[in-house]
């Protein structure tokens, strides 16, 4: 006699669970502690961990000034910085559906970089208060140009990854002419064109917060919307989401992450690709948890590739965009030769 007894129900074997999730979650908060940990006590002048606490919390310790006027202001905008570029690139890949979307990549950041330099050439700016709205204002025209360029929502990573490509190298020759004509601009903006967290101040810092605080917030606002948008436009708006407005606020946000970041501490690339290739193997396609994931982990890959620079060419130093480029290199060059396994995740 055939049994009737229907068979169990199992989980799906790939996707992970909440509780999973949220460990995974916890782990990247003890990473991110770490590399703060980290990036207080290394530098020129190496501090023990006991030194760099005691730098921290007391004003009557020998490493005070230099924990408090050096690397916690370079700290704080490490964390700021990482985590507007790694949500940024998040967005991007959901609003695109494209895998290989990043910032820096697709000429946002040097969108930012080119009207930053524009300011400081042209018109003499040389404070963030001054340069910040030319960087909003770069990195929301390339944001649009991009998006209509690449077609929109139709859109293939090839169509994007060649626009990017292709007004990534316009607007850095434009930056690297500007510099070469106007020496003095030269000077003040040689650092800062090579993505550096040297020279950050605490001003700064105060206030580039609230931008990069409002782009988070709206981005995870969007974390639903988007998720509604990958099973298609008609399917979102079944489900209540607004595919256009969805769109509209997806730009300013990338562009309000973006132009912060990349007024503070200049444009620095690969953030915003790797970090959300990392998350998604460990929360899936959900944006709920992708981008609270990301906001933890783009800031600890930026303060372990600060760190390194720190290290490598004692007593000098690499600039973290450097190091960036060539940790980032290889990795981008792996994600476009890997055989694609169905649609990419958005």
């Amino acid at each position: 006699m055939l049994s009737t007894k229907p068979p169990p129900v199992t989980a799906h074997p790939e996707r992970p669970t909440g509780s999973r999730r949220a460990a995974g979650l916890a782990g990247a908060l003890l990473f991110l502690l770490a590399a703060v940990l980290l990036s207080l006590a290394v530098g020129a002048k190496p501090l023990s961990p006991g030194e760099a606490w005691d730098g921290l919390f007391h004003a009557g310790s020998p490493a005070y000034s230099i924990v408090h006027d050096m690397r916690l202001p370079r700290t704080a905008l490490g964390l700021l910085a990482g985590l507007a570029l790694g949500v940024a690139g998040a967005v991007m890949q959901a609003l695109t559906r494209n895998p290989l979307a990043d910032p820096g990549l697709l000429g946002i950041n040097a969108g930012a970089a080119a009207a930053v330099v524009s300011a400081i050439s042209f018109l003499g700016v040389t404070s963030f208060t001054g340069f910040v709205w030319f960087a909003f204002a770069g990195a929301g025209a390339v944001a649009v140009l991009l998006y209509a360029v690449g077609g929109g929502r139709a859109a293939t990573p090839a169509r994007l990854v060649l626009a990017g490509a292709a007004l990534n190298a316009a607007l850095y020759s434009y930056v690297n002419a500007v510099q070469l004509l106007d020496t003095a601009s030269l000077d003040r903006m040689r650092f800062w064109t090579v993505g550096s967290l040297a020279s950050a101040q605490g001003h700064t810092i105060v206030r580039v917060a609230p931008f990069i605080a409002v782009g988070l917030v709206v981005a995870l606002l969007l974390a639903r919307p988007l998720n509604a948008m990958a099973m298609g436009e008609d399917a979102a708006r079944a489900l209540g989401a607004d595919p256009g407005r969805a769109t509209v606020a997806a730009i300013l946000t990338v562009t309000l992450l973006c132009g912060a970041a990349t007024a503070a501490c200049g444009p620095i690339i690969f953030v915003g690709l790797m970090v959300p290739h990392l998350v998604r193997a460990l929360t899936g396609a959900d944006l709920r948890w992708l981008f609270p994931y990301c906001a933890v982990l783009a800031p600890a890959l930026m303060l372990t590739a600060d760190v390194i620079g720190r290290v490598v060419v004692r007593p000098a130093e690499l600039q973290v965009g450097i190091v960036m480029i060539v940790a980032g290199g290889p990795v981008f060059l792996y994600f476009v030769r890997r055989p694609r396994r169905g649609r990419p995740a958005s």
